[in-house]
């Protein structure tokens, strides 16, 4: 599910009144984009934007695809976590199984049991929305869905998928969810998605597991 503005389309912010601070509504209007790459995965561009004040201003953004994370906890409440390199950043990252919306037509939950499989050899018997997140909403329009996942299990060895790339050197570890709580306030973790999902399942857990929000929740809106 998304939404977007082309040049010319506006979208109206009434963040004043929702946050009691008063004042009317301004419409962002596009009235013009430049495209200056597409690929697969994004696409960058460039808007001029009517901002208040009777002025206009450049913004250049990624336009993503968007992704999902899964936080796996196994029954002694080991959170799942991958060593990946990540390339601009120069570096290995603590992570989530995480992977992009880019099967079409692919139901989000459907996409997250994908990649749980595919990034660390395991399905599981139960799913829940855990949190969804815009990670870089000042240059992305990338929204990353993380969900819950409980019950689990191994992917037959003869069913695994084969890792390439950075991929292939990925090594996958299970670790206590309260340490790897730790880790996010130790700066051992950084990856945004990770952070967000370890603690939100830490909050989730302590509180009895509710997870009100059901699987197939509206996506949040994305500009395209």
């Amino acid at each position: 599910m998304s939404t977007g503005s082309a040049p010319g389309e506006a979208v109206t912010s009434d963040a004043g009144n929702r946050l009691g601070t008063g004042g009317p509504g301004h419409e962002y209007v596009v009235r013009h984009r430049d495209v200056h790459f597409v690929g697969p995965v994004f696409t960058l561009v460039s808007d001029d934007v009517a901002m208040p004040g009777d002025v206009h201003a450049k913004r250049d953004f990624m336009i993503h695809v968007g992704a999902v994370g899964i936080v796996a906890i196994d029954d002694e409440e080991r959170v799942v976590l991958v060593h990946q390199y990540r390339h601009p950043v120069g570096a290995f990252l603590w992570e989530l199984p995480a992977g992009l919306i880019d099967v079409a037509g692919e139901p989000l939950p459907a996409a997250a049991a994908r990649e749980l499989a595919e990034e660390a050899d395991l399905v599981a018997d139960d799913w829940g929305l855990l949190v969804d997140i815009h990670p870089t909403p000042g240059s992305s329009t990338e929204v990353i869905r993380l969900f819950l996942a409980r019950g689990l299990h191994d992917v037959a060895a003869d069913h695994r998928f084969h890792r390439e790339h950075e991929e292939a050197d990925m090594t996958v570890r299970r670790v206590p969810l309260d340490e790897a709580v730790n880790m996010v306030l130790r700066g051992e973790i950084t990856n945004a998605a990770a952070a967000v999902g370890l603690l939100a399942a830490a909050r989730e857990r302590d509180a009895g597991w509710p997870l009100v929000r059901p699987l197939d929740a509206p996506f949040p809106p994305r500009r395209t």
